[in-house]
């Protein structure tokens, strides 16, 4: 959801001159909530909102209660479903959502605030947000990468995490860069693909869904101007040395978390030496590549060799270990 998220927060800078501003974020769900912890919805006096707390189930109600004169204290907890807030619309399955509303009045300390939580989302930082209830947000310390869907309560104290969209690199085009993307979008990654030959941008360009950045570059050469990112996983699918072994290279002098390319063990052993004999990589540079890509599930169409990256790549970013026999 970050995509919107900085939306919610590109709107809220822009309303906040003329405008008292809700800025709500979800802390907590049980049950079938549609909405992970730390996405955002802001609504001002006008009664107009950008983003989204639960799919359309305690949405207007916030709206009527702060159409009322509700939530005046510059920081608080709400709660729907389990005794708390009644919705006008049963959350499915009876599920409880607990969300963070902040009352925000135009000044310059609110207008930085938002800017550094929206640059925080777009990957320039990670932040950790500290808050105690009922005052208003008590600082934003920059921290090492953390899920943004981190949320930390104890008592009347929060500690939320605001970061960029776990990130895939896809270099090249072709069936199973396709269904890779698909899996990607899928899984709220955000998604982006490098592919700077004609032939395979005529081929495949228009089947890729609207949400995926394509970027009509070079993949080492993207890689180069966008090295840094805080959660990135980088996968190497065109098959060409020439694109494959670069794209290789240049990941490998980034923070990716993942790197990976695709090919049979023998092509992938003849890569490798080429990385360290040509590409002069060290045995650590190696190590981190995958090569071959994906988790061993003897996949052989597009759509299973793309379900066996995207698994290593879900895997490798919430730091479980899995048997490669």
């Amino acid at each position: 959801m970050q995509r919107l998220d900085v939306e919610v927060l590109a709107q809220a800078r822009k309303w906040l001159p003329t405008h008292t501003l809700w800025l709500c974020t979800v802390i907590s769900t049980y049950g079938s909530s549609p909405r992970a912890p730390g996405t955002m919805m802001v609504i001002n006096d006008a009664g107009q909102h950008v983003g989204s707390l639960s799919g359309g189930c305690v949405e207007e109600d916030f709206l009527q209660r702060i159409a009322a004169g509700q939530f005046h204290a510059p920081s608080q907890k709400v709660i729907y479903g389990d005794g708390g807030l009644a919705p006008d619309k049963a959350l499915p399955c009876g599920g409880i959502l607990s969300i963070l509303v902040e009352r925000l009045t135009f000044n310059q300390a609110t207008c930085t605030y938002l800017d550094r939580m929206e640059a925080a989302l777009l990957g320039a930082v990670t932040l950790r947000k500290f808050v105690c209830l009922p005052d208003a947000c008590s600082g934003l310390e920059e921290t090492r990468y953390i899920s943004s869907t981190t949320v930390v309560e104890e008592g009347d104290r929060l500690e939320l995490c605001i970061a960029a969209t776990p990130q895939v690199v896809i270099a090249g085009l072709s069936e199973v860069a396709l269904a890779c993307a698909g899996f990607s979008l899928a899984l709220g990654f955000q998604t982006v693909v490098c592919e700077a030959r004609a032939e395979m941008l005529a081929n495949y360009q228009h089947r890729l869904p609207a949400e995926i950045l394509l970027t009509e570059v070079f993949p080492a050469k993207w890689l180069e101007e966008n090295a840094q990112h805080p959660c990135r996983a980088v996968v190497a699918l065109t098959h060409d040395p020439r694109i494959d072994d670069l794209t290789l290279m240049e990941a490998v002098q980034s923070h990716a978390f993942y790197i990976g390319a695709m090919g049979s063990v023998k092509n992938s052993q003849n890569r490798l030496a080429r990385m360290k004999t040509i590409g002069g990589l060290s045995d650590k540079d190696i190590d981190r590549i995958h090569a071959p890509i994906g988790l061993p599930i003897n996949s052989k169409t597009p759509a299973e060799i793309a379900l066996a990256v995207m698994a290593d790549i879900v895997a490798c970013k919430n730091s479980v270990t899995l048997s490669r026999q």
